[in-house]
């Protein structure tokens, strides 16, 4: 895999991946940047989320369950002092649906977590990552 980073204009930079898509980045203005698109350490949490999302909810569409909807909520603390690394992060997936098994849910989530999600098998080695499910009856 390769990527590819490029300034902009002081700390504000795209970068792209082999799908060909620029993602905007830049820093805190205490930090010299313009605050003008995602952190990159915003974008770990969003590569994080992505990843487990797209595991479950497959999981889940082949399980027939019927998503309406779903999102995932993530929180996450940092190291005081420099690297300033991840220490903990949860996330709470919430899905939305009709009749949706708890069961299925909590398998999708755990085989998410513990097998499939490349980023959070990277991301536990640093962090203690917790998370929780919760499921949304939608008439």
């Amino acid at each position: 895999m390769k990527a590819i980073i490029k300034q902009v204009e002081g700390l504000s930079l795209v970068g792209k991946g082999e799908s060909n898509h620029w993602i905007p980045m830049d820093g805190s203005k205490s930090f010299g940047g313009a605050e003008a698109a995602t952190k990159p350490m915003e974008l770990i949490l969003l590569g994080l989320g992505g990843c487990t999302s797209m595991d479950s909810l497959s999981m889940l569409r082949k399980m027939r369950e019927n998503v309406m909807d779903y999102q995932v909520e993530i929180e996450a603390e940092r190291a005081d002092e420099h690297p300033m690394i991840f220490t903990k992060i949860h996330l709470k997936f919430i899905y939305f649906g009709r009749n949706i098994n708890p069961n299925n849910v909590k398998k999708a989530v755990e085989l998410s977590m513990t097998r499939y999600c490349s980023v959070t098998a990277m991301l536990e080695k640093s962090s203690d990552i917790t998370y929780d499910f919760e499921i949304k009856e939608v008439e």
